[in-house]
This record gives C-alpha cells, sequence and structure tokens, in this order.
C-alpha cells in the first residue's frame, strides 16, 4: 500500500492552508504516525535555512514547510519544499531548487525553460519522504482552480496528480462569497481531479455555525462533496507565509497595540515597508511583547512618534536602497536618535557602500553609498549563505547586555566588514552608538537580543517598561522552534502554537472522516 498524500488546497491564496496543514501534521503525529509536510512549488520571501536532502548541506525553503515540520516533530529539510520563488522585483524570482539557488527568471522564463526541471525535482522528493513517512500532508498554492494554469500548476494539480493524492478544500468565510467559490472551485477543477476531492472546510468563520447549515446542505447536494468543518476565526500564533500579511507599499499598519497596556506606557517600533521586504517574521517576537506596538511605515514616512527603528531584511537590498532614499528615508532615520538594529539587508543599508552592487540592483552601479550610520562596508558576490546558527551572542550598542547562547539562521549574498571605529556584534554584526546590525534572521525570537532592544528603546523613550517581560511561545523562541520535545516542555499544550493549531482543526473538522478517506487507521 502506497503512502496516502493529503492536498490542503485552497480556493484562494490567504485561505488558513497552512494552519488547516499545520494542525494536521500536529494531530497525525500526536497519534503515533511519522508525518511529512510537503509544498511542491511555494512562493515567498519568508525563508529557512535548513538541511538538504542528503545531510550534507544546507538549503532555503518556506517559512510554512519549515514550521509544519516543527509541527509534525520532524527535523525540516529542502524534501518539504523542494520548488521555492523568492519575488525579485521587476517581474523576476530567484529559483530555488532543493534548496540552492538556480537563477534570476521571469515567469515566461521559468515555465519555458525550468518547470520540467522543477517538476522533477518535486517528484523526487515526494518520492523521498513518502518512502520514509506514514503519511504526507502537502499544501496547495493559492487558488487551485486558476485554469489558465492548469498544464502548470505544480503545487496543486501536478501535486494532485503525481502524489495520487487525496484533496480537502479550504474555503475563506471573511472574504465573502464562500459558497460560490467552492462551487465554482469544484466546477474548474479537471475531471480526474475533481474526484480526488475528499471534503472541503471553512475557515475564519465569526459567530454560529448553526447559521451556515442551509448552505452547508445545499453545497453538499449540488456537489456531493461534504463540508467536514468549520474552524472559527482564531490565530494560533503560526508564523506568516508571506507579505500579504502585511500592509500594501504606501500604508502604514499597526501591530501589538492589543495587549492591554495603555498607550502612554508603550513604545512603537518602526519597520520601513520595503518594496522587497523578506523574512518578515522577524518582527512578531517584538509584537507580541507586552507595551511594545510594531509600526510598518511607508517609505515616505515621517519618523515622529517613532521610538524605534528596525531595518528588515530585503530580495534586493540594492533597489531597496534607492527606494528608501529616493523617498527620504534615510535623512529621517539621520535625524533620529532612538535605537536603530538592521538585519541582513538592514545591515547592509546602515554601512557606508556596498560594493559590486551591480550583481544585485538593476538600476545600481558597481558603488552605491548606504546610509552611513555603521563603519562597515559590503561587497556582494553570488555565492549566497544559508544556514542556521547557533551563537553566544554578545551584543553592544541597543543590543548591550544581550548574551548567551541564541538560535537563528542566516539567509544573504555579500559580506560585511568593519572599516571604522565600531563594536563587533554577533553575526558578522557591528555596532556604534545608538546603531548595530547583523545578519542573524530570528534574532528577536531569542529573549536576551530582544528584551535589550526593548529595555534600550524604553529608556531612550523615557518611559518605565511595563513589569510583564513575555518570553517567546516556547521560553526562548517563538513557534519556529516549538515542537521540539525540549520546546514542548517548557511550553506546555496551552502554549504551543502548534497545539493551538491541531486543537483548533480537532475541534471543529471531521478529522476521522479524513483518516477514513486516506485510509488511516
Amino acid at each position: 500500500m502506497t503512502t496516502p498524500t493529503l492536498l490542503v488546497a485552497g480556493t484562494a491564496s490567504h485561505v488558513g492552508k497552512s494552519t488547516v496543514a499545520a494542525g494536521l501534521c500536529r494531530l497525525f503525529a500526536d497519534r503515533g504516525l511519522s508525518v511529512a509536510p510537503f509544498k511542491a512549488q511555494n512562493m515567498s520571501n519568508n525563508a529557512r535555512a535548513v538541511a538538504t536532502a542528503d545531510g550534507d548541506d544546507f538549503g532555503e525553503i518556506g517559512v510554512s514547510q519549515y514550521v509544519q515540520a516543527r509541527a509534525a516533530r520532524v527535523a525540516p529539510t529542502t524534501d518539504h519544499n523542494p520548488v521555492l520563488l523568492k519575488p525579485h522585483g521587476d517581474g523576476t524570482s530567484q529559483l530555488v531548487v532543493h534548496g540552492r539557488a538556480v537563477g534570476l527568471n521571469s515567469a515566461g522564463d521559468y515555465y519555458a525553460t525550468h518547470w520540467e526541471d522543477a517538476r522533477n525535482a518535486a517528484v523526487e522528493s515526494h518520492r523521498r519522504l513518502a518512502a520514509e513517512a506514514d503519511v504526507v500532508v502537502a499544501e496547495g498554492a493559492g487558488s487551485i482552480a486558476e485554469i489558465n494554469l492548469h498544464d502548470r500548476d505544480l503545487a496543486n494539480i501536478e501535486t494532485a496528480r503525481f502524489a495520487d493524492a487525496d484533496i480537502l478544500i479550504a474555503a475563506d468565510i471573511e472574504r465573502g462569497g464562500v459558497f460560490a467559490s467552492l462551487l465554482g472551485t469544484l466546477e474548474l477543477l479537471p475531471e480526474d481531479v475533481r474526484e480526488r476531492v475528499v471534503g472541503a472546510v471553512i475557515t475564519k468563520f465569526r459567530g454560529d455555525p448553526s447559521l451556515l447549515e442551509p448552505g452547508l446542505d445545499e453545497i453538499e447536494e449540488r456537489t456531493g462533496v461534504p463540508v467536514l468543518g468549520v474552524l472559527p476565526y482564531d490565530d494560533p500564533g503560526l508564523p506568516e507565509e508571506d507579505s500579504l500579511a502585511l500592509p500594501a507599499e504606501g500604508e502604514r499598519a499597526t501591530v501589538g497595540d492589543d495587549d492591554g497596556v495603555a498607550a502612554e506606557r508603550a513604545v512603537t517600533i518602526g519597520v520601513p515597508r520595503l518594496p522587497r521586504i523578506s523574512n518578515a517574521t522577524d518582527f512578531g517576537p517584538l509584537a507580541e511583547t507586552p507595551g511594545v506596538r510594531v509600526a510598518y511605515l511607508p517609505l515616505d514616512a515621517t519618523l515622529d512618534g517613532i521610538d524605534g527603528v528596525v531595518l528588515p531584511g530585503s530580495k534586493n537590498t540594492v533597489d531597496d536602497l534607492l527606494a528608501l532614499r529616493d523617498a527620504g528615508f534615510g535623512d529621517e532615520l539621520a535625524a533620529f536618535d532612538g535605537p536603530v538594529v538592521g538585519i541582513c539587508g538592514g545591515y547592509q543599508l546602515l554601512g557606508e557602500t556596498i560594493e559590486n552592487a551591480d550583481i544585485e540592483g538593476a538600476a545600481a552601479d558597481e558603488t552605491v553609498e548606504g546610509f552611513g550610520l555603521l563603519p562597515i562596508v559590503t561587497r556582494f558576490s553570488r555565492d549566497k549563505r544559508v544556514e542556521p546558527v547557533s551563537v553566544e551572542f554578545d551584543g553592544a550598542g541597543p543590543l548591550a547586555g544581550a548574551t548567551g547562547a541564541i538560535d537563528g539562521y542566516e539567509i544573504h549574498m555579500g559580506d560585511s566588514r568593519i572599516v571604522g571605529d565600531a563594536t563587533p556584534v554577533s553575526g558578522d554584526g557591528a555596532a556604534l552608538g545608538r546603531v548595530a546590525g547583523t545578519y542573524i534572521h530570528d534574532l528577536f525570537a531569542n529573549d536576551s537580543p530582544r528584551n535589550a532592544f526593548v529595555d534600550a528603546v524604553y529608556e531612550s523613550a523615557g518611559r518605565d517598561r511595563p513589569a510583564t517581560r513575555a518570553a517567546g511561545a516556547t521560553g526562548g523562541k517563538r513557534a519556529e522552534t516549538a515542537g521540539t520535545p525540549e520546546a514542548d516542555a517548557d511550553a506546555g499544550a496551552s502554549g504551543d502554537p502548534y497545539d493551538r493549531a491541531a486543537a483548533l482543526v480537532a475541534d471543529n473538522l471531521d478529522v476521522a472522516a479524513l483518516c477514513d478517506a486516506l485510509g488511516l487507521e
């Protein structure tokens, strides 16, 4: 008997597929099954560094499969997301296959030149996972009903076919038109794929589920597909898969202001909403800290009312640097007198110059001036550093006092060197006065540097920090590391976002019917 695969597909993007998949990964793992998460093709700049399938190196996968592997209590590998497209701007994406960057391609070039190789990579990865697991939980991408892409839809149609998958379709009622979305999606599926659909689930419902019953009955009567559950609107605390959760470019949004701390006792950390922002999950732990608000700012925003600044990572550091400078953000930053931290691409922005900049920036000269707040020079090369890191952190500047073992990861092109009077910071970083930078992503998921930075922001703002200091979901790290035995022991079931996702699914979805369809005990 072949290993069953369940494909969690959707009627659209951002309908809750990742949450449902993560919850099922944890539920199946709790039943003693060996579970393999899988997404054949992902498009996201929120990536993680994991071991390659052969265990000899490190590569990149999308964050959703990283956290689903944690939910399944297995070590994440590049087989969990064999094809990753990282939007680069100007209609191009960096293609990552089995964790390694292949090159920059337009959508047309990708489908014409690389798609068959990408499909072969996905088939190979799925075959390896299925050979070792009791069940594969696959996540689709966007809508499974994009009829213009059905001949090349790797994450949905092709996965359903080569994995011989059963399909659960998720539909988001928060968007409105959920019944039309379900009916239309089922109607537009190729016949052989339509026959694989074993059920549907409605997500993000607010209110009394009994009010939906007439609609659910009619959908089932019209389609023959059972609606296996209605999930209430809830956020288990899993990292966002992509930038859809961020405000659109040019808009401002604040998160973390629902913590019960009075506005006059809180501080606000500004994060410029870069056009090519990457790994925006870096800032979730700050927003979850009592008394801290994270404001995503348009590039031309003033820093009035901002108490600290974090410059985020970027898929294209040079072009984002030019965009920030054109919008006047460099002048705002130079006049700002609060703590500033740059992470990865944000660290590179803070330096004096970027050399070999034309490697990355389409509009760039060979050398581009940075904001000049740190005495560092960054030199780009075509080599890419991708690896998880565990270091004894030694902070300085706005990270002063941060010490001890921390975990994170690095994904970047280019290396930076100190060329002036600055204090080294872990992660090939540097600090001078109120400014610091590091290449370590997930920095603030660790208690010590997060608390050091928040303390510095409060001190600079002249306010007393609230006594309550919330640690991450696992005491020292957030959801990315929950699911390990050590983390589970520290957190307990109620604090683990994967257990919360599992409870959300178990309490509101007919998991027994899914298990019957998959042939699971």
